[in-house]
């Protein structure tokens, strides 16, 4: 147990946010927390961390556990290099390493066996933490998030807001906490970091905890699942995919267990009423009217509050069956990001994807007018009505309230009709009088959303709508769009809303744009194939064409020379004992040199054995 939360209580004012909740963190253990926003998700980390307490409760943990939390402006004012913020973090092995060459430097005087095990001893530990790896892990990680080697001399204040998160992101990851705590780490990054990530976490050896809205992301690292909903908590063990059947199979359960009470209690009711005023049976009646009063109720789990919006999205006129042509389409500001030409018919949903930079909102901005295209020819169809979701959610008034907001594009609806709509997007009683300026990002989505389905266009464009919303409000406009009868096309870099709602997809990368007429699957079976492909040609396709003629070396005389090098490799391997060698980090470091160019040759010659194997299994081939 790294730490644990017990009976743990915290309310503000009047408000409990959780109660008496048990909330354990496991060795090893990588912990979705999920639940809706306003939950209590993120004050769970805070109380972990420290920064916020229990109102009651204890939380428990070792004074020696590291907990660590990426905060958003860590590095906002940093005047330091990338360099210098990983020294930082690396600190503990930079200073293993000046001490082994103080120790090193002490042994060519001092030969004494204290003094060597303590180099021998510092040099294991050195190794086991990662002494001779982390510099190349702290490259990989990096240039995972975007960055080069060249961008490490670089100050951290000359990047971008963006790219400071992920600087300390990395700097977070590369720590190794005990405890790592991810509070919507995907937030702001593209595609394929998103896959990058989620293969790092995937081996990462410590314990985290992770807080997304990202259905994906999650169902691929999570080994545990913890939903926190109406002040409690809930643990579920597997990842998304298993909590969500797990739920799905405890509320079957709860419905049958209601059906069967509520029926136990219609038949005791009768029964009451049958005989509470007949003398001879009012005192067994009298024990039923008790027994229903200490009946423990099952509550109906189709009245339990989702809080979910109810979206119905219609086309005002059916439009078109040509919905949008786009031939040579040239997007772009000082110069063209993309190139587009595609045909979209009626009904059909369409997710443009792509990395950051390369032109997806540029696209939808320029279809709609607001962005002036650099080249090439659009048309819309026939009565085609555009609809317009901003992911920036620019298009309010700050100092309407939420009614007005509403009210003042629609002035034509009655205050019943306009009170519905809000309400039907959970903005009900005196939250109608906000005003917009106060709202978080998940209640100005909605609004967004309220306004877009009152416009009834027959063509939505869609720049990342489930952008701040939870996974209940993600599913809810999931099942709203799927009913729209409508055309859609949308930017998103959520892949679970991606698989649910689109058709097709138009993939844009920075030299090529790809349409996949089948949808995410589509696109995802093509980068498996030529990921196999790339592998094939590497391992297979480059030998098959040397082997038209035999080899200059055989099997034999290969497998002699890799037994010799392994025997040279033990023996520089040994040499890291002698004193001449960890006297001497100048030497040492020579060593590792010489240790690693031996492997290298070993990995030549295996190749060359390979070769040389393959063409003895072709030409005994041929003879057969």
């Amino acid at each position: 147990m790294i730490v644990q939360i017990s009976d743990g209580t915290v309310f503000f004012g009047t408000n409990d946010v959780f109660e008496h909740i048990d909330f354990t963190v496991n060795e090893n253990e990588r912990i979705a927390l999920v639940g809706r926003n306003g939950s209590g998700k993120t004050t769970l980390l805070k109380v972990l961390t420290g920064e916020c307490d229990l109102s009651s409760g204890q939380v428990i943990k070792s004074n020696k556990t590291v907990i660590s939390y990426l905060k958003q402006n860590a590095l906002s004012q940093s005047e330091e290099t990338i360099r210098e913020v990983f020294d930082h973090v690396f600190a503990d092995l930079k200073h293993m390493e000046k001490q082994m060459e103080e120790l090193s430097e002490a042994m060519k005087n001092d030969h004494s066996e204290k003094l060597i095990e303590r180099y021998s001893s510092l040099e294991e530990e050195y190794k086991y933490q990662g002494g001779y790896t982390y510099y190349g892990e702290m490259l990989s990680v990096l240039n995972g998030f975007g960055f080069s080697e060249e961008d490490l001399d670089r100050k951290v204040s000359s990047f971008s807001g963006g790219e400071k998160t992920k600087i300390a992101f990395a700097g977070l990851l590369l720590s190794k906490p005990d405890l790592l705590l991810l509070d919507e780490p995907t937030n702001h990054l593209d595609l394929s970091t998103i896959e990058w990530l989620e293969n790092y976490l995937a081996k990462y050896k410590k314990a985290m905890i992770i807080v997304s809205h990202d259905r994906t992301f999650i169902d691929h690292i999570a080994n545990v699942v913890y939903e926190l909903e109406y002040g409690s908590i809930k643990r579920y063990a597997g990842n998304y995919s298993s909590f969500v059947e797990q739920k799905k199979n405890d509320f079957a359960r709860q419905e049958s267990a209601y059906k069967r009470q509520q029926k136990d209690i219609k038949r005791l009711e009768e029964l009451i009423e049958k005989f509470r005023y007949k003398k001879n049976k009012a005192a067994f009646a009298q024990s039923k009217i008790k027994y229903l009063e200490r009946m423990e109720r099952i509550e109906d789990p189709k009245k339990a509050d989702t809080k979910a919006f109810k979206a119905k999205f219609v086309c005002g006129v059916r439009g078109g069956k040509n919905v949008l042509s786009l031939d040579h389409f040239k997007v772009g500001y000082d110069r063209p990001l993309a190139e587009v030409t595609l045909e979209i018919k009626r009904g059909e949903r369409i997710c443009v994807m792509g990395d950051n930079g390369t032109g997806k909102s540029t696209l939808l901005k320029s279809i709609i007018g607001e962005v002036e295209p650099l080249d090439g020819y659009m048309m819309l169809g026939h009565q085609i009505q555009i609809g317009y979701f901003d992911q920036n959610l620019a298009d309010f008034h700050s100092g309407n309230t939420v009614l007005e907001e509403l009210w003042n594009e629609h002035p034509d609806l009655d205050m019943y009709k306009v009170r519905s709509v809000l309400g039907a997007f959970l903005f009900t009683a005196d939250e109608v009088f906000k005003e917009v300026n106060v709202l978080s990002g998940g209640e100005k989505v909605r609004l967004s959303l309220a306004k877009l389905m009152l416009k009834k266009a027959n063509f939505l464009i869609l720049d990342e709508p489930t952008n701040h919303l939870d996974i209940v409000s993600k599913e809810a406009l999931e099942n709203s769009l799927n009913e729209y009868d409508g055309t859609i096309l949308f930017v998103s870099h959520d892949r679970y809303f991606i698989k649910k709602i689109a058709t097709s997809c138009l993939v844009i990368d920075e030299d090529k744009v790809t349409y996949y007429p089948d949808g995410y699957k589509d696109y995802i079976d093509t980068k498996v194939k030529e990921e196999i492909t790339k592998e094939k040609v590497v391992k297979e396709e480059k030998p098959l064409k040397e082997l038209k003629q035999k080899p200059k070396y055989n099997l034999k005389r290969l497998e002699n020379e890799i037994s010799l090098m392994e025997d040279i490799l033990e023996d520089k391997r040994a040499m890291r004992y002698q004193p001449e060698y960890y006297q001497d980090m100048q030497k040492m470091r020579e060593l590792d040199e010489e240790i690693d160019e031996i492997h290298n040759q070993i990995h030549a010659l295996e190749e060359k054995w390979e070769e040389a194997m393959l063409y003895e299994e072709e030409k005994n081939k041929g003879g057969a």
